[in-house]
């Protein structure tokens, strides 16, 4: 019995060195994380001044002294559970003192698993299996904490040059793609529904449907960046737009059309997401507000590019060809392609970019990250013409790896069913990531973004659909105004060979008259009678017979059909010969094509001023007072629409409002990318712009549905949304002088 009390006394103190040990660990930690935090504060000023950086890896290094002297006081038993791990990496460095993937303990033994819970034999570290999982992810927070502060440094030391600017490129190529899928389906909606026999009932699911294409795009592929990577996931998804983009051009039936349109939204959904938290990850924190503003801008080029080629190709019926009499491809499908081309460059230029360094590190990839960020810092350095400058970093604290507990799939499971089980593993992770948003500290601010994205998004794309809509309203409205009205008319043995347009005859009577090789615009016919006519090559555009009376007359080679005769019209030993099959193309004809499009363009280079302004302001002005700011003034600026009441008005309100919106969609991107830790920034800024769109389309439906309504219900939705949104905007943290965590 004394032996066994001997032997439980040895044990006990044995467990309270151990304990004590790692109290003593974790205080050395927290030690570092303030002296880090003090070489980065300084580290900044000496840049400033144009020291050289060897001073504060000294200095980080005499840090490191420390805090490995601390260590050497515990034994070897608790030294290794601080540092993370990396397959790639494991081993000694020059020195031969253990740097990165370090022991993490060995798995227990059945002699072990006599031991309870949280009993560690002598001399060995304690498992993983054996710690509260709680408990190893504060320590991969503090390991998260650590890596901000040193990677801040070390973007410094690779400074601001050629390589960010490759990049900056390439990702502007990707994000302009977005902004031309955004407009290309409004644009091109008008003559695709007329090509394909689209009835007005349906056609307005084809603007929706791309946005819910988009939405469903950017929460998948915005998670899948933090599992697999921001290249990576950027090459996929813009090569699947780019594909099927191109595929939707050629398509002839209106089903076909539409699944290619929401495959090539769900492709380009991710661009947002992964361009902003990919250029984000390269930036030291002086140029990240000011240089992912300048991004911003391949939006608004992108805007400018679709605006441009849809009035320089759509109106154009004879940008077009035809392959026998099944298969006609009209302007609207040129411009379709000339849409993807964009999209083609930025998968061309993006395999020649590197991954993230940021994601390797943050997944443990030590020696993948640590070459990308040796390559920025000698591409930067050659460019400068100071090839000889030395990257000095040779080692970098990375986070420890937690095992993600994965239900296993059977092995006699057939290749699509596997394939099945590993997209629903892939989505229950993101769902997983995304739950870690809302939980404390981050949940106020994550609601807070998700209103400022909906709020915001809600606004300018209600408004973006309507104003168009208006104008063609005034434009309908003026353009009926002018209508010519004959009444009783009586024409015998004559020739129509021109166009008539925007007329109505009542009570007409045709006797021996031909309509030959010409064209009826917006001409109505009531109660009118036609003996002996002649109809030979004729296009009807939006153009009816009501309760007219067809005798003895004969139709050749047009486009009179059922739906054209109506309200009672009788057709009397009349004869159709050669009638034109399908639908006519009317957008040449369409009085306003050329302002729709127009009229985009203006708005759209209105945004141009608004976007330098707030590329040069943001860090000086910050990016909650420009975010919070420019949304008050917008939904202050939609009260002057009331006064609207002519084309040139609304055209002027329309590019007031753009250019004073652009600053806070620039402001949000910032302080979105911003608000996320790394591990989760894609899965973060995915779920916003994923709000985004699904704003979107309530807003194309809600504000479409009131035009030539009301203006007074949009325009106090659009002001009392963007107002309450600035103000919820003003509430969020200032993350302009954070660390990109």
């Amino acid at each position: 019995s004394t032996f066994s009390a001997t032997m439980e006394d040895t044990y006990n103190n044995r467990t309270s060195l151990v304990k004590g040990a790692k109290d003593m660990v974790k205080e050395a930690k927290r030690h570092t994380a303030k002296k880090v935090n003090k070489v980065v504060d300084r580290a900044a000023d000496e840049y400033s001044s144009h020291r050289n950086y060897t001073r504060f890896q000294d200095e980080e290094d005499e840090d490191e002294d420390f805090y490995h002297h601390q260590k050497g006081h515990e034994g070897e038993s608790c030294r290794d559970n601080e540092e993370g791990s990396s397959d790639a990496t494991e081993g000694h460095d020059d020195e031969d003192e253990i740097y990165e993937g370090e022991y993490q303990g060995i798995p227990s033994s059945a002699a072990d698993k006599k031991h309870k819970e949280g009993q560690v034999a002598l001399g060995q570290p304690m498992s993983d299996a054996v710690r509260d999982r709680s408990e190893l992810e504060q320590e991969r927070d503090a390991d998260e904490e650590e890596l901000a502060q040193h990677y801040e440094l070390i973007m410094q030391e690779c400074g601001h040059g050629s390589f960010q600017w490759q990049l900056f490129f390439v990702l502007g190529l990707a994000l302009m793609s977005d902004g031309v899928e955004v407009f290309v389906v409004g644009f091109v909606l008008p003559s695709a529904e007329t090509d394909m026999c689209i009835p007005n009932s349906s056609s307005g699911w084809l603007g929706s449907i791309v946005y819910l294409g988009m939405m469903v795009g950017a929460f998948f592929w915005g998670g899948m960046s933090d599992k697999v990577g921001r290249r990576h996931c950027l090459l996929i998804c813009m090569s699947t737009n780019g594909f099927f983009a191109f595929l939707s051009s050629f398509v002839q039936g209106y089903g076909l059309f539409l699944l290619c349109r929401v495959v090539a939204g769900f492709g380009i959904g991710g661009a947002v997401p992964i361009v902003f938290s990919f250029f984000a990850e390269v930036l030291s924190r002086e140029k990240r507000g000011e240089h992912l503003s300048w991004l911003c801008m391949f939006w608004m080029i992108g805007e400018i590019y679709a605006s441009a080629m849809a009035w320089a190709i759509i109106p154009h019926y004879g940008w077009s060809f035809s392959m026998g009499s099944a298969y006609q491809f009209h302007s609207w499908r040129v411009f379709v392609v000339v849409c993807a081309l964009p999209c083609v460059c930025a998968v061309v230029a993006l395999t020649f970019m590197p991954e993230s360094p940021r994601y390797y590190l943050e997944v443990g990839k030590h020696d993948e990250g640590w070459m990308i960020l040796k390559q920025i810092h000698d591409t930067n350095m050659r460019a400068r013409g100071q090839p000889e400058k030395v990257f000095t970093v040779n080692r970098i604290k990375i986070p420890r790896q937690l095992d993600e507990l994965v239900e296993m799939e059977s092995g006699t499971g057939n290749p699509v069913s596997k394939f099945f089980f590993r997209i629903k593993a892939e989505i229950h992770g993101i769902y997983l990531n995304l739950m870690k948003c809302f939980k404390y500290p981050m949940q106020e601010n994550t609601m807070r973004l998700a209103i400022v994205w909906f709020t915001l998004s809600f606004g300018y794309y209600g408004l973006s659909v309507w104003f168009p809509d208006v104008i063609k309203h005034l434009q309908a409205d003026e353009y009926a105004s002018k209508v010519q009205i004959h009444i009783n008319e009586r024409i015998e043995g004559f020739t129509f060979n021109f166009t008539l347009e925007n007329q109505i005859h009542r009570n007409g009577t045709f006797i021996h008259d031909q309509f030959v090789n010409m064209k009826l615009k917006s001409v109505t016919f009531i109660d009118s009678t036609f003996r002996y006519c002649t109809f030979d090559d004729v296009t009807s555009v939006g153009s009816l017979f009501k309760n007219c009376t067809f005798i003895d007359t004969f139709f050749f080679n047009t486009d009179i059909d059922e739906s054209k005769l109506v309200e009672g019209t009788e057709v009397i030993n009349s004869t159709f010969t050669h009638n034109k099959t399908g639908c006519q193309m009317t957008f040449v004809d369409d009085y306003s094509a050329y302002w729709v499009y127009f009229i985009n363009f203006l708005g759209t280079l209105a945004v141009l001023p608004g976007n330098i302004v707030s590329a040069l302001l943001m860090d000086k002005i910050g990016r909650l007072s420009m975010l919070g700011g420019s949304m008050i003034l917008s939904g202050i600026s939609c009260f002057f629409l009331w006064f609207g009441t002519s084309e040139s008005m609304m055209i002027f309100m329309l590019c007031l409002y753009n250019g004073l919106s652009i600053s806070a969609w620039n402001s949000l991107d910032v302080v979105t990318t911003e608000s996320f830790p790394t591990v989760r920034r894609g899965t973060g800024f995915g779920f916003c712009n994923a709000l985004c769109k699904l704003a979107a389309v309530l807003g194309n439906l809600i504000f479409g549905s009131l035009v030539g309504i009301t203006k007074a219900v949009p325009i106090l939705m659009a002001s009392s949304v963007l107002v309450g949104g600035g103000l919820v905007g003003l509430r969020l943290p200032d993350t302009r002088s954070n660390v990109l965590m």
